[in-house]
């Protein structure tokens, strides 16, 4: 441990969530957030945040990236790529102490199969542009990592779920809906299964593409359904998609229909799930009253 430092571009729910679960595993920690008022908080903590917009190189950052021996990038693209290669891919370069590199992408990238199963050897077709994206900065990366001889792990993660951000949270603010499409699924992670994922990529160094998600891709009217009953709610009532109010964005969503493969997650990085369902997380989340945050 004593010369384990590691680096996070963006220390947001996920990656905040890996930090909290394995910071015993490193001699030190640093990221970068977007606010000083976040900074301020993770610095309570005893983890060394550092502000970057994304926009302006900061000297801090720098200076942290040459001492990281492990780098967890989930900061996303945008359409002017990736804001950390963009602005430090020399000093990623020059990193020597530099060891691993974990990507946080998403099952996005994989576009539309009908609801067909896909797993890490499927090519990616993007749909969207924010997936586009995405496929575009995986390239950059492995490219950054080919030259460095550096293993790489790119982690395409499902729809985040967790402590403040659920369905609890919305039935509790009335948002909450039962939209159906038929023969739509989609596959989610709770954000502990994603702490865990990171912190064993890290500790083997691994290196390839790994699907982050559970083990049962669901229609999102179950989900809804599952957890109005569980916290006590009437039956919400079916809403036709093809007739929803929806944002550009939330429409695209359900533009992409698959079931995604976690088998590399269990053969290759030997982790067990904690929340393998929707039901087991709703369930934990409830019972523990943790779905507020």
């Amino acid at each position: 441990m004593a010369d384990q430092h590691l680096f996070i571009f963006g220390l947001g729910f996920s990656a905040t969530a890996f930090v909290r679960r394995a910071r015993g595993r490193y001699a030190s920690i640093s990221g970068t957030v977007r606010s000083a008022e976040k900074a301020e908080s993770l610095r309570a903590e005893g983890i060394d945040a550092l502000l970057f917009d994304g926009v302006v190189r900061n000297d801090a950052v720098t200076q942290s990236l040459h001492r990281a021996t492990h780098l967890v990038q989930s900061i996303a693209p945008g359409e002017a790529g990736d804001p950390a290669l963009r602005l430090y891919h020399d000093d990623l370069v020059a990193a020597a102490n530099l060891g691993w590199i974990g990507y946080l992408s998403t099952v996005g990238v994989y576009g539309d199969h009908g609801g067909a199963w896909v797993d890490e050897t499927t090519v990616p077709r993007p749909v969207s542009r924010r997936s586009l994206e995405r496929v575009a900065a995986e390239a950059d990366w492995q490219d950054l990592a080919s030259a460095r001889r550096m293993p790489l792990a790119i982690l395409r993660l499902a729809g985040i779920y967790g402590p403040g951000r659920n369905t609890f949270v919305h039935l509790a603010g009335g948002t909450a809906r039962r939209l159906v499409k038929p023969d739509q699924v989609f596959n989610r992670i709770h954000v502990e299964d994603i702490a865990m994922v990171i912190e064993a990529a890290a500790e083997r160094r691994a290196s390839g593409i790994f699907n982050v998600t559970d083990d049962e891709p669901a229609p999102p009217q179950d989900v809804v359904a599952y957890a109005a009953a569980l916290a006590g709610y009437p039956p919400l009532p079916d809403i036709p998609f093809e007739t929803a109010t929806l944002t550009p964005m939330a429409r695209s969503f359900y533009g992409e229909n698959k079931r995604v493969s976690n088998n590399r997650l269990i053969d290759d990085l030997g982790v067990t799930l904690r929340y393998p369902t929707y039901r087991d997380a709703l369930r934990a989340l409830w019972e523990s009253q943790s779905w507020r945050g």
